[in-house]
């Protein structure tokens, strides 16, 4: 049997936010291997925030970033209790949530906020261009439904690779915190300005 060390089990709780005997099983599984437990932790603790997203989350915080006083961002994520809209992991989450807008510059939340007349508009546009470089008809929706989601998924928050952590989508961080704190999270809106930005 491998050697489980404690500070490992501590490392995995504190990034995962499940029990001792739920942490130690995971490195006795993956035999030791702390990267194989997280992945196996982070797989079930995912499937738990699924459940917890079906909550109302109505508390939560509006959190700032500011850049060189050239770039503001004011972002609004939600959970269900004042009491972990207090916590420092919470605050925290904003407040990257908040840089990150200011850096990558999305312009939707998820992709069920883009209105359909932008998604018709960028069809009709991409279909066009599959048209015309001369791309097979019977592909045709295939490509283009392809070329949406890849636009789409660039513009939108929720789908942005994080900029601390390019590995993971906001959506992934996101779902992290659902699983560490126990309650459903929600980024609601966001504003973004830019000096001398002509809207």
């Amino acid at each position: 049997m491998a050697d489980i060390k404690v500070e490992d089990i501590k490392r995995l709780r504190s990034l995962t936010g499940v029990g001792i005997t739920d942490a130690k099983k995971a490195l006795v599984e993956s035999e030791g291997d702390f990267d194989k437990a997280l992945e196996a932790m982070r797989k079930k603790g995912l499937t738990k925030a699924e459940k917890r997203g079906e909550r109302e989350a109505r508390a939560g915080v509006i959190g700032t970033y500011n850049h060189d006083g050239r770039i503001g961002v004011l972002v609004e994520v939600n959970c269900e209790t004042d009491f972990v809209a207090r916590n420092e992991i919470f605050t925290n989450l904003v407040k990257d949530i908040a840089m990150h807008v200011a850096a990558s510059a999305p312009e939707y939340v998820s992709v069920d906020n883009v209105p359909a007349k932008d998604k018709e508009a960028k069809k009709q546009e991409f279909a066009e261009k599959a048209k015309s470089e001369g791309k097979p008809a019977n592909m045709l929706d295939k490509i283009v439904d392809g070329m949406l989601n890849k636009h789409f998924a660039e513009r939108c928050l929720m789908d942005q690779p994080f900029v601390k952590d390019p590995d993971q989508t906001v959506g992934d961080l996101v779902k992290e915190h659902i699983a560490k704190l126990g309650e459903n999270i929600v980024v609601r809106r966001m504003a973004r300005m830019q000096l001398g930005e002509v809207e």
